[in-house]
């Protein structure tokens, strides 16, 4: 899976809208969307914000593990 499948995977998850995640993140909405979709990439600053918000491995986030815990 995608980091941008995971993304929105875990956003939905935690029952979020794009709106919120993007406010959390200060972020404008279009930039969020972006991220989702693959467009753009997340900073390595909101990789490690997003990993500890949705409490999974930034392994997992980026697609490089299928375990979400972190060590």
């Amino acid at each position: 899976m995608k980091l941008s499948e995971r993304i929105q995977e875990q956003r939905k998850e935690a029952g979020k809208t794009q709106q919120e995640m993007a406010d959390f993140l200060g972020v404008k909405i279009r930039v969020y969307q972006y991220y989702e979709s693959g467009g753009r990439k997340p900073t390595l600053d909101n990789l490690i914000v997003l990993a500890d918000y949705f409490d999974v491995s930034l392994d997992y986030l980026v697609g490089r593990s299928d375990h979400r815990e972190r060590m």
